[in-house]
C-alpha cells in the first residue's frame, strides 16, 4: 500500500468513526433532526424506531470507518460509508429549508463538506490500489478462455485431418499389400 493511501484512508475515516460514536451515544437529538428522512425510510419497510435507525447508521459509520482506516476491504468500507453519508447529510443539513440567512449559510457549508466527503469516498470505492479492477480481470479471464477454446478447436481440426490422412495411408498400404 502506498504512503498516500496509508495516510489518507485514516484521515477520511476519522470523521465517520467520531460521528458514528456520537450517533451511538446520543441518538435522541439526531433522531429528532432525522425525522423527515426516517419517515421516508419507514415507507421503504424499515422499522419505526428512529433511535434504532440512528444507532444502526452509527454502527455502519464506526464499522466502515474502522475498516477504511485500517485498510481492510477499503472499497466495500467506502461504499458502506457513502451509503450511510447520504441520508445523514440530507437529514442533518437541509439548508434549503432554513429561513435565517446565517443558519442557512452554516448548513450549506456543512452540506458541501459532506458532499466533499462523499466525493472522497467514491474515489476510495473505485481505488484498486494499483491493481487491475475486478471487471478488467474478469474480462481477461474471459478472453483467455476464448483463446483456449479457439486453440483447442484448431488442434482438434488438425488432429482430425492427421487421423484421416493416417487412415487413408494405412488403407492404401493394406490395399497394396493385398495386391
Amino acid at each position: 500500500m502506498s504512503l498516500v493511501r496509508r495516510v489518507a484512508r485514516p484521515m477520511l475515516a476519522a470523521m465517520f468513526v467520531v460521528g458514528g460514536l456520537d450517533q451511538l451515544k446520543h441518538p435522541g437529538a439526531k433522531a429528532k433532526a432525522a425525522r423527515p428522512v426516517l419517515d421516508q425510510a419507514r415507507k421503504a419497510g424499515l422499522p419505526d424506531d428512529p433511535e434504532l435507525l440512528v444507532r444502526a447508521n452509527g454502527v455502519a459509520m464506526v464499522g466502515g470507518g474502522a475498516l477504511l482506516a485500517t485498510g481492510h476491504v477499503p472499497r466495500i468500507a467506502s461504499t458502506l460509508l457513502a451509503a450511510s453519508l447520504i441520508p445523514t447529510t440530507v437529514a442533518a443539513h437541509p439548508f434549503w429549508t432554513e429561513s435565517d440567512p446565517q443558519v442557512r449559510a452554516q448548513q450549506r457549508i456543512q452540506f458541501l463538506k459532506n458532499l466533499g466527503l462523499l466525493g472522497g469516498l467514491l474515489l476510495a470505492a473505485v481505488d484498486t490500489d494499483g491493481r487491475p479492477s475486478l471487471a478488467y480481470r474478469a474480462h481477461r479471464v474471459g478472453a483467455s478462455a476464448q483463446r483456449t477454446a479457439r486453440t483447442t478447436r484448431r488442434e482438434a481440426r488438425h488432429a482430425t485431418k492427421a487421423a484421416r490422412r493416417e487412415a487413408r495411408l494405412k488403407a492404401a498400404q493394406a490395399k497394396n499389400a493385398l495386391s
